[in-house]
């Protein structure tokens, strides 16, 4: 068993970047149903607020420490270093191991768009790869019909690997309710689809290794993310220093 940190009140497993590849390849190959989460300051947030939420995320297979705010709040409560496993950087490792082994990969989400730049991608970069299909569902609440359609049209596909980009807590929901009936690893990557694709850019490698790369984003989409990152960065800071100060009081 994986040792795992609670951080506030996600439970993130203890991984090193390769260990967390070589586990995710290992459920691929046998075409494990299961599900990865990648846990950022803003999907903490949504777990505190939300215990149904919180109980999905935590039943995950694996809980990854996207954030560098989250990377550091191991180090600050438990004292032991963690590697930052960005979705942005897992995803195209996770596709040249793919590319090695003859894999199959389905997009679930996202826009018509990114799933095309995604699908030349593979084909230029990963030839070994076999693009098994792409399903873009509407912004609207989906019927038992449809989402039974869905996860059928998947498992006939053949796939893989499942990179499931509905945003959070839109994604890691659908993975929890979906995942013990498709077979096959589904990864919640979410905003990472685009920039893996080439239709936005990454944060320069200073503001990432800063912890910064949330500012970045915020400078491209001011008017969608200065509420939710303001909201979100101040409480995570807040329950953070909380937590904190009491595990000196327990020592």
């Amino acid at each position: 068993m994986t040792e795992k940190f609670k951080i506030i009140s996600l439970s993130v497993d203890h991984l090193g970047f390769n260990e967390s590849l070589d586990r995710v390849m290992e459920f691929a190959l046998k075409k494990k149903s299961s599900y990865i989460c990648f846990a950022n300051v803003h999907m903490t947030i949504e777990a505190y607020k939300d215990k149904s939420f919180l109980e999905k995320v935590n039943n995950a297979d694996l809980v990854l420490a996207d954030g560098k705010p989250i990377a550091f709040a191991c180090k600050l409560l438990h004292h032991k270093k963690q590697e930052r496993i960005s979705g942005m950087d897992f995803t195209p490792c996770i596709l040249e191991k793919a590319n090695e082994k003859n894999l199959s990969v389905f997009i679930y989400g996202s826009t018509a768009g990114v799933i095309a730049a995604m699908n030349e991608k593979i084909t230029l970069n990963f030839p070994r790869i076999h693009f098994a299909g792409a399903i873009s569902p509407p912004f609207t609440t989906l019927t038992a019909d449809e989402i039974k359609n869905d996860i059928e049209k998947i498992n006939r596909s053949g796939a893989h690997l499942v990179f499931v980009a509905l945003g959070c807590p839109k994604q890691e929901k659908w993975m929890a309710e979906s995942s013990d009936k498709i077979n096959a690893v589904l990864l919640g990557i979410g905003g990472a689809l685009p920039v893996v694709a080439g239709i936005q850019k990454r944060a320069p490698k200073w503001m990432q290794n800063m912890a910064l790369e949330w500012f970045y984003r915020l400078i491209q989409q001011p008017g969608r993310l200065f509420t939710r990152y303001f909201y979100t960065n101040s409480y995570f800071i807040f329950l953070l220093v909380s937590d904190w100060i009491k595990s000196l009081f327990r020592k």
